[in-house]
């Protein structure tokens, strides 16, 4: 299906309001121990509508919708697709270091739902926007989305999506598990959660507390199916035990993505969790999530593609072209091939169909000219029986170039010095030589530093 003129966008948007029409007495969103049936969502959008036209936001305009996944924030963000708004989503409450991807964004338009979900706030930012992936959205009458990367490794880069293509895929109908929004509302892997419920009129179960013992709480009210999380979210679900005081037996797929998967807290995961499927996601903001399919429950190795969607590998790194992928940044150069393959910067290994995602170049430590994958080292740690976090990171090294440090904490107490060493020592009989830390800290946790951008949590 093309995307060249209004009525594919206008398409794509009634599909899903036919859908509501047709099951309207079925149950649409629980929140907050209500439940609103599709007749109800409907008429919420109709009044967002209305206040949309009372705010004075025009068609093509970018504006900011920050919430969670509460009625009238969802309600909202389907009134300004249908209104063809270019939508900037956050998470509620706003973050200060968040308010420069407002400047990058260029948002003239600015509504927050409090969350409560009784509350709304307008404010107009009083800018004139003409950047070329703008005017290209007006000119083509669709609506558009800005999502940001993490800007962990520099400065947030803002990626800008024709709406229209991200929601195609939601068309084909699907089964629909009971799923929580454990996701956030600025991601796509949240959003895709929420299109993925609606578009089949399926219920969003939204969460308000996401700490590991409200959501084992949610789960068993709710008879929770599918729980999508991220690996760090899993370690702390782990940690906590929370499962332990809950009825967790309507579980029956966990899916995990966002950041890679220690496979100690995988393999752990599946021993806790024996019933339950684990399945690896793949998904990134340029371009949304790929179907996935992984080989086992307690594997790292996952089919990747599906419709829209075509893979290679060049020099052992990711290279995809996509349906719905992005046009481009706002603030940063063209990540894609002359042909149109994104650069995913992710080095992997290649098994016939199945991936193993090793990570992104840019992680790698390059000690001497040989490769050291952080993760592998982490894993290797983690095995260890009195480690409860670690993270693996290069120093650069005037002989070497870089050497590779660790970071630990421990379970209970332990004289450090001869922790080191039995470190060391355990890692000499695991790793190559080039791969064994060199310095090693053993510290309080959690490491909560922005100098380490991932920590491996241990159970």
């Amino acid at each position: 299906m093309g995307f060249n003129n209004y009525e594919n966008v206008k398409m794509a948007i009634d599909f899903l309001l036919d859908r509501f029409k047709a099951h309207e007495n079925q149950p649409a969103i629980i929140w907050n121990e209500s439940t609103l049936t599709y007749h109800d969502l409907l008429e919420r959008f109709w009044s967002a509508n209305e206040y949309l036209r009372e705010c004075g936001i025009q068609k093509g305009e970018i504006v900011a919708l920050n919430g969670d996944f509460t009625p009238n924030a969802i309600a909202l963000l389907l009134a300004l697709i249908e209104n063809r708004n270019i939508i900037v989503p956050f998470n509620f409450p706003l973050k200060e270091k968040e308010h420069v991807k407002y400047e990058i964004a260029e948002v003239q338009k600015e509504i927050s739902v409090n969350v409560d979900d009784d509350r709304f706030e307008f404010r107009d930012h009083g800018r004139s926007v003409n950047h070329d992936y703008y005017q290209s959205l007006r000119e083509g009458q669709f609506p558009g989305l800005v999502l940001f990367s993490s800007g962990t490794s520099g400065f947030p880069k803002g990626a800008v999506h024709n709406f229209s293509k991200l929601l195609e895929k939601f068309r084909t109908v699907r089964k629909s598990l009971r799923t929580v929004n454990f996701l956030l509302f600025d991601h796509w892997g949240g959003l895709n959660t929420l299109f993925h419920t609606l578009s089949n009129c399926g219920v969003v179960l939204a969460l308000r507390d996401r700490r590991p013992e409200a959501v084992c709480k949610f789960i068993e009210e709710h008879k929770i199916e599918l729980l999508p999380v991220s690996p760090s979210f899993l370690n702390l679900l782990l940690l906590s035990e929370s499962y332990k005081n809950r009825d967790m037996s309507s579980l029956k797929l966990i899916s995990y993505g966002t950041e890679p998967m220690p496979i100690h807290t995988l393999k752990r995961a599946k021993k806790v969790f024996p019933d339950v499927r684990f399945q690896q996601t793949y998904g990134l903001i340029e371009l949304g999530v790929l179907r996935s399919k992984s080989k086992s429950d307690d594997s790292l190795w996952v089919k990747l593609g599906g419709e829209g969607f075509d893979l290679r590998v060049v020099d052992n790194l990711l290279q995809i072209k996509a349906d719905s992928a992005m046009m481009g940044y706002l603030n940063a150069p063209s990540p894609f091939t002359d042909d149109g393959y994104f650069m995913t910067g992710d080095e992997v290994e290649v098994d016939g169909e199945y991936f193993k995602i090793l990570g992104r170049k840019s992680e790698i430590i390059n000690v001497g000219g040989d490769k050291v994958y952080p993760q592998e080292v982490e894993n290797v740690i983690m095995d260890m029986d009195n480690v409860k976090e670690v993270i693996v990171y290069g120093e650069k090294h005037i002989m070497m170039g870089n050497i590779v440090c660790a970071k630990v904490s421990l379970k209970k107490e332990e004289e450090k010095k001869e922790f080191v060493k039995k470190l060391k020592t355990y890692c000499k009989e695991r790793l190559q030589p080039f791969k064994v830390p060199v310095k090693i800290f053993v510290e309080e946790g959690p490491f909560y530093s922005d100098r380490f951008k991932k920590v491996r949590t241990n159970v």
